[in-house]
Formats: structure tokens, C-alpha cells, sequence
């Protein structure tokens, strides 16, 4: 799975988080994001071109995959923003209390191991009053679907870098400290055990 994890994944990340539908998630929710902006699971660097350079001061992005932060090069020189590439683990992140007014995750909560701890180390890092913007798929309202994401997901995740279809993302939220301000929830495409998506705000408590 080494040499999966290295050459294959993080081309099929890439291009899944190009499809329409994701697109679309990005243009309507990255641009909420203000001021100094942490960027959780940066990735490939897929959101770097929606920030709004009127709100947003600067953007550090975080994540484990060096594959993936190297096709992100790219895309941070031709971002509107200036961008800071860290590769580290959103479980510790290397940052002082209060450092980002704002903190961003999309499709990335799946695949990280403990998604309260690295959620409850984004609310240490947030100033007061600080805002998260969230876009993730995962656990389905409807029994069937549910059922079909539990069955599937030990399989899944071993092919597409950990991630897991059937995570409770409110549970994880609420676990970590945040309340949910704004939220959006449905499915955005005709996989519906892979498309249930939850899209919205939340603050620490």
C-alpha cells in the first residue's frame, strides 16, 4: 500500500476534488473565510483560488501528504492570497493559541484519524470569536445508506487514504467544542452512499 499511498492517491484526491459538483461547494464556501486562515487538509491546494483577497490576509495550509502539498505549488503562485505550505498533522498543530481568525476544512475531516482532536487543536488555535468554515462529506440520514457506509468503509479507506464514509460530522463538531452556526446538508450526487454532504459555519463554545 506504500507505493498506492504515494504515486496513486493523491492523484485520485486531486481529481476527485475537481468534479462539478465539489467546484461548486468550494465557490460558494471558501470565500467566507477571513483574515489570517488556517487551511486544514490543504491538500492539493484545490481551494487556493476562491479565497477573497478583500477578507483574507494570508492562508497557512497544513497537511501529512508531501505528494499532495508538491502538486499544490502550482496553485499557491498563481493564488490571490499570499500562502504558507506546512506539511504537518492537524492532530498537533505547530501553532500558538490564537493565531487565525478564521479556519477552513473541506473533504479532508474523512480521512484524519482522531477528527476531535484535530478539531479541538483548531479551536485552541482560533482567536476569540473565531469562525470555522466546514465543507464534508459523511454519515447519511437514511438507514439504508447508513448501512451501506458502514459495510464499505473498511474497504474504502484502505484505497483512498483513510477516508471514512460513514463519519458523524455534527457528533464531531459537538465532541470538539464548536457549536454549528449555518448548515447545509443533502446529496450531491448520484452515489449516494460517497455524497451526503454537510456545508456550514461553526464557532467554539
Amino acid at each position: 500500500m506504500g507505493l498506492w499511498a504515494k504515486h496513486v492517491v493523491p492523484g485520485l484526491i486531486d481529481q476527485a476534488g475537481r468534479s462539478p459538483a465539489v467546484r461548486g461547494e468550494r465557490q460558494r464556501w471558501v470565500p467566507r473565510a477571513h483574515g489570517h486562515v488556517l487551511e486544514l487538509g490543504v491538500g492539493s491546494g484545490l481551494n487556493l483560488a476562491f479565497y477573497d483577497p478583500a477578507r483574507v490576509a494570508r492562508v497557512t495550509g497544513i497537511d501529512p501528504s508531501a505528494p499532495l502539498l508538491a502538486r499544490a505549488a502550482s496553485r499557491v503562485a498563481r493564488a490571490a492570497v499570499p500562502v504558507e505550505l506546512i506539511e504537518g498533522s492537524a492532530e498537533r498543530l505547530p501553532f500558538d493559541p490564537g493565531s487565525f481568525d478564521s479556519a477552513l476544512v473541506t473533504y479532508s475531516l474523512c480521512s484524519i484519524d482522531e477528527p476531535v482532536r484535530a478539531l479541538t487543536e483548531v479551536r485552541r488555535v482560533l482567536r476569540p470569536g473565531g469562525q470555522l468554515v466546514f465543507v464534508e462529506h459523511g454519515l447519511a440520514p437514511d438507514a439504508g445508506t447508513r448501512w451501506l457506509q458502514r459495510r464499505l468503509t473498511p474497504i474504502w479507506r484502505r484505497f483512498t487514504g483513510g477516508c471514512r464514509l460513514d463519519r458523524d460530522l455534527p457528533a464531531v463538531l459537538r465532541d470538539a467544542g464548536f457549536a454549528v452556526d449555518d448548515l447545509t446538508t443533502g446529496y450531491n450526487g448520484v452515489v449516494r452512499w460517497l455524497s451526503y454532504t454537510y456545508e456550514g459555519t461553526a464557532r467554539p463554545v
